[in-house]
C-alpha cells in the first residue's frame, strides 16, 4: 500500500473521543450567469443551460471545430438514461450476487434498473468568462460525471477523472482563451457489469467554473472546527490554505440573520496555511432540533486590496463516542434514527434537483428521522447542504468497492490509484459541513477476509484521520463473524454491522470499541397497499404479481424485520442507532425479485419510488417521532369476495392499546407486551374476519382514557380525482418542482385503494409537466410521458416551474373520472 500524502492539519490526539463542528465552503452558484460575491476578487459561472448531448461513440467530438448543431440539447444536471425505454436487454447480469448467499450464477434483469445506462455519452458547451484576464486563475470543477470523464478544451485534453460520484476540479487557467469563445467538452463512459444498482448516466451533478485571483485561498483548503464549547462562549478554529506571499486574512462571524459577532486579522502564515482561533460569545449549538448556521467571511488582502473572499457556513457542536456510553451530541447521549438513501431521486433518475432532496427530507422529518447515510458513494453538495440546514445528521460514505470486485466492472479498477484522491477531495470538499458526525470508507466489501483487507481499513481509515481528524470512520460489515475473528472489525473507530442482530452481543463482546452502530438495518420488503394472505413472518416470499405484502413481515434470507433492530435499539445502551435500508425505494435492486422481469426497483423503501408512505413509514413513524401522534390503520377495508376470510388489521401507533371496532362491534383491547418483537411494536388483531363497512380505532393513553380515533371505510367505485400538491406557491428560477399527489375516490370521497385507472396530465401556464411515478416496482411506464396508471389509488406528478414568474394549471383527467385541477404560482 502506498505511503500517505502528507497534511499540516493530521493531528489526532484522541481516538476514542471525537469532537468538533463544522459546514462546507459555499461558494453559491446560479444559472448559466455567475453569482458574485465580489465581481472583482471571485466569479463562479454555473454551466447549466446550452450543453449539447450524444449518446454513442464519436471519434472528433473533442475537437473546438466539431459540429453539434444537430445534438440534442440539454440543461445540466442531466440524466441520459431517465427517459428509458424500460428494457430488461440493458445491462442484463448473469451474475451469483455473493451477499445474498447465492452459489450459482442467475439472469439478473432489473439489477441496475432496466434503464439504457450502458455506453458512452458526450457532452459539449461553448462559454465565455468576461471577467477573466491574464492575471487570474480558473478552476473547471465537476460535482459528479457518471462516469469516467474524459475532459477537453478548446480541442486539448486537460483532464480526466475515474469514479463517477466523486467531485474533482482542473485548473483550465494556461487553456481559457481570454476574451474569446471556449468549448468544453466531455465524454463519459459506462460499462455494462460496473454497478450494483441504477448509476444514472451523465453530468449529473453541477459543473462550474471558478474564476479568482492568483492570490486566493485554496480550493476546498477551509477547515473550520469548534474545539472549545462552553454555555458562554465558543471557540472556532480556522485553517485556511491560501496561494500567494505577503497576504493578509481577515475574517469575519457572522450568526444567522448576518450579523456580524466576531472579526480576526492574521498575518503570519506558515507556509500555504493561515490559523486563527475566533472567540463566539453566547454559542447558539447546531443539532437536529436546533440546526443553527453561523457565516464564516474569510477575505484575502494584499495591501489593501482585497484579493478573495469566500463564504463558508458552518455550526457550533460537539460529538462524542464512548464505551457503553454510545454518541453524545452537544453532551446529549442520541441514538441514531437513520435512514440509508440512494443517489438516486425516482422518476428524475440521477440527475441532481434540490427541490426533489428538499421533499425527501421533509418526509423523513415528518418520520422522525434525525440522520442519513449516503449509501455508497460521495454525497452532492445539495443534499448535504439541506441536512445542515433542516437538521439531520450524515454519515457520508465512500465506496460499495475496494481491491476486491463485487461487479466485472466496478470500483476495484480504481482503488489503488484512486481511493485516496478520491477520499481526499470527499473530506476537503464537504468536511465543514456540520450534519457530518461520521465517514465511512466502505459498504460489504469484500475485502473483509484477509490480513490485505486490514491493511487497507488501516490505509483509508488513515487517509480520513489525516484530512479530518475530528470524525471516526466505520465500514458497514456484513460478515461480523470474520471480522471478529481477523481484527477487522477491532481496527475501526465505529464498527458498523449490516443486519446480522442475532450477532450483536458477540460482536460487542469481540470488538473494543464498547459501542456497535447499526450501519445498515431491515430490509424489509413490502409494496404499497399491497397485502397477502395468510399473514405470516417470511423471507424471500414472492407472489405470481410480483409484489410484496404491506403487513410488514416480509425479509430477505440476509434481513429482517424492523421490530428485531427496534429491541436492541431500546434495550442496548451500547448500540449507538440505526440506518435502515432504505427511506425511499430507489431504481434497481428489485429484490426479492431480482431474477423475475419486469421488476426493475427496490421493495425496501419505508415510502415507495414516488415518495408516498408505505404502512412501514408509521411503524417506524410510531418509534421515531415522539412529538407527534401516530396512528394508523391496515390494511386497507376494499376486500370483494373475502367475506367472512380471516383478515388481520394491524395498528401502528405511539399509544399502548387501542380497542378495534369492524362496524360498530368490538374486536376487543390489545396491549403493547413483550411476548414477541411484534407484539412489543406493533397492536395486532390476528383474527378479523372481513365484512365491508367500517374499521374504526380507538387508543387509549397510560391511564387507560381514551384519547384519539381513527377510521377506514370500504369504498365504492372510483368517482373523481384529487389532487395535493406538496406546495402551492414555489420559486420561478427553472429548477423548482411540485409534487403533486393524484388519488381517486368515490362518490363520498373515500379513496379507493384498489384503483388503477389510467390518468392523463397536462401543465399550462408558467411551468411544464415533468415526470410522474406511482410507485409500481414492475410498471414500464415511462415517468416523462404524460400518461400512467395510479397504483394502490395514487401516483404522483412533477411539475417544474419555468424561469418566468406567473400562474401554473395542472389538468388531470381520466376515463369515467371527474376531471381535476389545481393552480399553482411561482415568484422571483
Amino acid at each position: 500500500m502506498k505511503k500517505l500524502l502528507s497534511h499540516p492539519y493530521f493531528n489526532i490526539a484522541d481516538q476514542n473521543i471525537f469532537r468538533v463542528l463544522l459546514f462546507f465552503a459555499a461558494v453559491v452558484f446560479s444559472g448559466c450567469s455567475a453569482k458574485k460575491q465580489d465581481a472583482k476578487v471571485r466569479e463562479t459561472v454555473l454551466l447549466t443551460e446550452g450543453w449539447k448531448f450524444f449518446n454513442g461513440q464519436n471519434d472528433n467530438a473533442y475537437l473546438k471545430s466539431f459540429d453539434d448543431l444537430a445534438w440534442e440539447t440539454v440543461t445540466v444536471p442531466h440524466d441520459w438514461a431517465i427517459k428509458g425505454p424500460f428494457d430488461k436487454k440493458w445491462d442484463m447480469q448473469k451474475v451469483a450476487i455473493v451477499q445474498n448467499g447465492e452459489k450459482e450464477a442467475t439472469e439478473k434483469t432489473g439489477r441496475t434498473g432496466a434503464l439504457p445506462h450502458i455506453g458512452t455519452g458526450w457532452y459539449r458547451k461553448t462559454f465565455k468568462l468576461p471577467e477573466f484576464k491574464e492575471d487570474k486563475k480558473a478552476l473547471l470543477v465537476f460535482e459528479g460525471a457518471m462516469s469516467e470523464p474524459e475532459v477537453y478544451l478548446n480541442g486539448k485534453k486537460v483532464g480526466e477523472w475515474a469514479y463517477g460520484y466523486s467531485y474533482f476540479y482542473i485548473d483550465i487557467t494556461k487553456d481559457l482563451l481570454v476574451g474569446e469563445e471556449n468549448t468544453l467538452a466531455v465524454k463519459l463512459t459506462n460499462k455494462e457489469y460496473s454497478s450494483r444498482w441504477y448509476p444514472g448516466a451523465g453530468l449529473f451533478r453541477k459543473v462550474s467554473v471558478v474564476v479568482k485571483n492568483r492570490e486566493s485561498f485554496d480550493q476546498w483548503g477551509t477547515f473550520i472546527t469548534t474545539p472549545l464549547i462552553t454555555s458562554d462562549k465558543a471557540t472556532v478554529n480556522i485553517k485556511s490554505e491560501v496561494t500567494g506571499s505577503g497576504v493578509v486574512m481577515v475574517t469575519k462571524i457572522l450568526d444567522a440573520i448576518g450579523k456580524e459577532i466576531a472579526t480576526l486579522t492574521s498575518e503570519d502564515k506558515k507556509g500555504k496555511l493561515f490559523e486563527q482561533n475566533i472567540m463566539v460569545p453566547n454559542p447558539q449549538l447546531w443539532s437536529p432540533e436546533t440546526p443553527y448556521l453561523y457565516t464564516a467571511v474569510t477575505q484575502l488582502y494584499l495591501g489593501k486590496t482585497l484579493k478573495d473572499e469566500v463564504h463558508t457556513k458552518f455550526g457550533i457542536r460537539e460529538i462524542k463516542y464512548e464505551p457503553q456510553k454510545g454518541f453524545s451530541l452537544n453532551g446529549k447521549v442520541t441514538k441514531f434514527k437513520g435512514v440509508c438513501l440512494h443517489h438516486d431521486l425516482g422518476p428524475l433518475g440521477a440527475a441532481v434537483n434540490k427541490s426533489a432532496m428538499r421533499r425527501q427530507l421533509t418526509i423523513l422529518k415528518d418520520l422522525g428521522c434525525n440522520a442519513i447515510r449516503s449509501s455508497h458513494n460521495m454525497p452532492s453538495f445539495e443534499q448535504l447542504e439541506l441536512a445542515d440546514e433542516m437538521g439531520f445528521m450524515f454519515l457520508a460514505e465512500s465506496f460499495d468497492e475496494w481491491a476486491k470486485p463485487k461487479v466485472e466492472n466496478g470500483y476495484h479498477r480504481f482503488f489503488e490509484e484512486y481511493a485516496e484522491k478520491d477520499i481526499v477531495n470527499l473530506v476537503r470538499a464537504t468536511r465543514n459541513h456540520p450534519s457530518i458526525v461520521m465517514w465511512s470508507s466502505g459498504n460489504e466489501v469484500p475485502d473483509q477476509y484477509g490480513a490485505e483487507g486490514i491493511t487497507r481499513a488501516k490505509f483509508l481509515q488513515d487517509v480520513f484521520h489525516r484530512e479530518d481528524p475530528t470524525r471516526p470512520v466505520t465500514v458497514g460489515m456484513d460478515q461480523v463473524k470474520q471480522t471478529m475473528q481477523s481484527g477487522f472489525g477491532a481496527l475501526l473507530d465505529v464498527p458498523g454491522l449490516n443486519y446480522r442482530v442475532h450477532l450483536y452481543e458477540d460482536a460487542y463482546k469481540a470488538f473494543p470499541q464498547g459501542f456497535i452502530l447499526g450501519s445498515e438495518t431491515a430490509s424489509t420488503v413490502s409494496s404499497r397497499g399491497i397485502y397477502k394472505f395468510p399473514v405470516v413472518q417470511a423471507k424471500e416470499k414472492q407472489y405470481e404479481d410480483l409484489q410484496c405484502s404491506s403487513y410488514d413481515l416480509g425479509a430477505c434470507s440476509w434481513s429482517n424485520v424492523p421490530d428485531e433492530d427496534f429491541v436492541l435499539q431500546d434495550d442496548k445502551p451500547w448500540v449507538i442507532g440505526e440506518f435502515v435500508w432504505t427511506g425511499f425505494d430507489y431504481l434497481g435492486e428489485p429484490t426479492p425479485y431480482d431474477e423475475r422481469w419486469p421488476s426493475r426497483s427496490s421493495y425496501f423503501g419505508i415510502s415507495d419510488l414516488a415518495g408516498l408512505p408505505k404502512d412501514r413509514f408509521y411503524l417506524y413513524r410510531s418509534r421515531w417521532n415522539t412529538k407527534d401522534e401516530t396512528l394508523h390503520i391496515l390494511p386497507h377495508w376494499n376486500w370483494d369476495g373475502r367475506e367472512g376470510q380471516t383478515t388481520p388489521v394491524f395498528v401502528y401507533t405511539n399509544y399502548d392499546s387501542a380497542e378495534l371496532f369492524i362496524n360498530g362491534k368490538s374486536m376487543g383491547v390489545q396491549k403493547r407486551s413483550n411476548a414477541t418483537p411484534q407484539n412489543r411494536y406493533r397492536l395486532m388483531w390476528m383474527d378479523v374476519k372481513y365484512e365491508p363497512g367500517t374499521v374504526k380505532v380507538v387508543a387509549f393513553d397510560k391511564s387507560g382514557k381514551p384519547v384519539a380515533e381513527k377510521e377506514i371505510k370500504t369504498a365504492g367505485k372510483p368517482h373523481k380525482i384529487v389532487l395535493d400538491p406538496d406546495r402551492k406557491s414555489l420559486t420561478a428560477n427553472g429548477e423548482d418542482i411540485s409534487f403533486i399527489t393524484a388519488s381517486v375516490v368515490d362518490k363520498n370521497g373515500v379513496l379507493c385503494p384498489t384503483a388503477t385507472n389510467q390518468l392523463n396530465f397536462k401543465v399550462s401556464g408558467a411551468g411544464t409537466y415533468r415526470a410522474a411515478c406511482n410507485g409500481d416496482a414492475t410498471s414500464t411506464e415511462m415517468f416523462h410521458l404524460n400518461t400512467m396508471k395510479l397504483f394502490s389509488g395514487k401516483l404522483v406528478v412533477l411539475v417544474q416551474l419555468a424561469k418566468e414568474a406567473g400562474n401554473i394549471q395542472l389538468e388531470v383527467t381520466g376515463d369515467g373520472l371527474e376531471t381535476a385541477t389545481v393552480k399553482l404560482i411561482s415568484k422571483k
